[in-house]
């Protein structure tokens, strides 16, 4: 029997990476040094393209169910409105943000784990590791105090921004630390004349104040301290702040969670090392602006999964998983940047700087093709690989997506066994060869193509891995070689 994956860190972040080894049939074991899941709301936000992922890997039911759907996002100068951002244009089924508290999310999570036989050990932690040529030597301390040595194939860690496997790992985890702290209460709303599911953020010369639906009449509400130290407010700090910068009548009850917060922006170089992977905050961390970071980590365990899963079941080269720091670290340097410049334009103090940009925003926002763009961009639809090693082939000249870019295919969503590429392209006998001498890799049908004159040949987590011209079955052929036989060749053909 092969060694089993240990995936350290039960968050969002570790519950998808086991959940999707275990449906690659994948052995697995997943840990969390914390005796119970979250009680806290925390993340709250669930993006489009994630909300996809959770599709194709067949259980999104349980989530959109149970989840507000936001259809905007507005900004607004007491009760003036600067912009809003509608997410009905947004190309993907789920046009909208799912508001639903992490503690939900992981309570779902670890539901659809246990479809799959395995629940997290918890209060469990890894004391130590050691890479080796065959795998990872772990020390396991449980709940009791007993000592487990686990020999195991790969090590995982997706154990937050304070990583033990990342400090073990000595790799730096590069950036800073915002002079801003953060204050934020999870209360009931009374009085706030927006729409009740979309979230609202008010500017004010202040500071701002951000309203986030958790459930009918229960909101986030988040606020930036200026120079004030870090401290836990009371509700009656936090009415006087929602009076001042708020738009006026709104009264604050029940608060169920009080906290502050600072924010890093940090990211490692490598996200691997030998056999050990870092994923999730213990590879990177954010601002919480735009609401990116926990969707930044469900989608890298969605990114490793389908690749150590080939690999374990030896149908790819080791040389796959080289595509994974590749392809997330720029995703999460790009929403690093993202998020650092949306807090910038928030966090504003001059009067003049705020005038300005009160004045750019509603002007930029009035423009629908912008409002259209920053949808997207929010959704994560735009999340792309261009400097993915596996990309081969080119779109030009066909309508449709290139290597890299992200193309829904529908192909068998929730299929219980090895990763399989689909093939997009006119049913032909030549596609159906093809998809015998890789049956392996393929999926059996053949898919609607975005071009007749074209072929797809679409990865396990929906990212157009090549294309061809109609008839070019030979370059399909090669790549498909390409992952089985030989190293990931980074030359673009």
């Amino acid at each position: 029997m092969s060694k089993p994956v240990l995936v350290t860190g039960a968050g969002p972040v570790g519950l998808i990476m086991a959940a999707e080894l275990a449906r690659y049939g994948v052995p697995v074991r997943i840990i969390d040094k914390s005796p119970a899941r979250t009680s806290q709301s925390r993340a709250l936000a669930i993006w489009p393209r994630t909300l996809e992922l959770l599709d194709a890997a067949g259980y999104a039911d349980a989530f959109v169910a149970d989840g507000l759907h936001a259809k905007a996002v507005s900004i607004h100068v007491g009760n003036r409105t600067l912009a809003r951002i509608p997410f009905g244009t947004i190309a993907s089924s789920f046009n909208y943000l799912l508001m639903i508290p992490q503690s939900e999310t992981e309570r779902l999570l670890e539901d659809h784990l246990r479809t799959f036989g395995i629940t997290v050990e918890r209060g469990t932690e890894l004391r130590d590791f050691a890479d080796k040529d065959a795998g990872v030597s772990c020390t396991l301390m449980h709940g009791e105090g007993k000592t487990e040595a686990l020999e195991a194939g790969w090590l995982i860690g997706c154990d937050g921004a304070h990583s033990f496997v990342r400090n073990r790992l000595g790799l730096t985890f590069e950036g800073e630390t915002l002079p801003t702290g953060f204050v934020l209460a999870d209360v009931h709303v009374t009085g706030l004349a927006i729409l009740p599911d979309e979230p609202a953020i008010f500017w004010h010369p202040d500071g701002a104040v951000m309203f986030f639906p958790i459930s009918r009449s229960r909101y986030r509400i988040i606020a930036d301290l200026g120079s004030a130290p870090l401290h836990t407010p009371s509700l009656k700090e936090m009415q006087t702040i929602v009076d001042r910068r708020g738009p006026g009548g709104i009264i604050l009850s029940d608060p169920v969670w009080l906290s502050d917060f600072g924010v890093n922006e940090r990211i490692v170089r490598d996200y691997r090392k030998g056999h050990v992977f870092l994923a999730g905050d213990a590879a990177h961390i954010h601002s919480p602006a735009g609401g990116q970071g926990m969707n930044v980590g469900m989608q890298d365990a969605f990114n490793l999964a389908w690749k150590l899963a080939l690999v374990e079941r030896q149908k790819a080269r080791p040389s796959l998983l080289d595509s994974y720091n590749i392809e997330r670290s720029r995703v999460a340097r790009q929403i690093l940047a993202d998020s650092g410049r949306m807090t910038t334009a928030v966090l504003l103090k001059r009067h003049l700087a705020q005038r300005v940009r009160n004045f750019a925003v509603k002007w930029i926002f009035s423009i629908s093709v912008i409002r259209r763009a920053m949808a997207d961009r929010l959704s994560g639809i735009m999340i792309d690989y261009p400097d993915s090693p596996l990309n081969v082939g080119s779109a030009r000249g066909l309508r449709g997506p290139g290597p890299g870019q992200r193309l829904i295919t529908g192909g068998n969503p929730g299929r219980r066994d090895s990763p399989r590429f689909v093939i997009a392209a006119r049913d032909s006998a030549d596609a159906r060869a093809m998809i015998a001498r890789h049956s392996s890799l393929l999926m059996p049908e053949v898919y609607l193509p975005s071009d007749e004159n074209g072929i797809w040949l679409v990865r396990p987590d929906g990212y157009v891995a090549a294309t061809a011209r109609s008839g070019n079955w030979p370059l399909i052929e090669m790549v498909l070689n390409g992952i089985t036989l030989k190293k990931i060749n980074i030359e673009k053909y």
